[in-house]
């Protein structure tokens, strides 16, 4: 999708600063972090929400949950814990519709969430 802002990071049209990057996934920091560690994990092909997944889409999301604790373990996370968090619609606080995990660490983090 041209117009999606995601989208748009992945074919570096706009800036990101990009902490992993592979032939399918993309993650880099948020640009109003909650925490002290807030980076979005997202796939490069364009999938809006969880109901938009197409069969064969299960191995790109699970691309997705390996690269977030790689990166998870890079920042030192092993021990400390972080949060992965993915928002569906706008119901759910979805507010860019191109699915996308929130990996949240470096305080702590409440129950429940929102």
């Amino acid at each position: 999708m041209e117009e999606c802002l995601f989208c748009r990071i992945v074919r570096k049209e706009v800036p990101a600063t990009i902490v992993y990057e592979d032939d399918a996934i993309l993650a880099f920091k948020d640009i109003n972090p909650v925490a002290p560690i807030h980076i979005l994990f997202i796939p490069k092909k364009h999938i809006s929400t969880f109901f938009a997944m197409e069969p064969g889409d299960e191995a790109l999301i699970g691309k997705l949950h390996r690269a977030a604790v790689q990166v998870a373990q890079e920042l030192g996370l092993t021990e400390k814990g972080f949060r992965l968090v993915a928002n569906c619609q706008r119901g759910g606080g979805q507010l860019i519709f191109h699915l996308h995990y929130h990996l949240i660490a470096g305080r702590p983090l409440l129950w429940p969430p929102g």
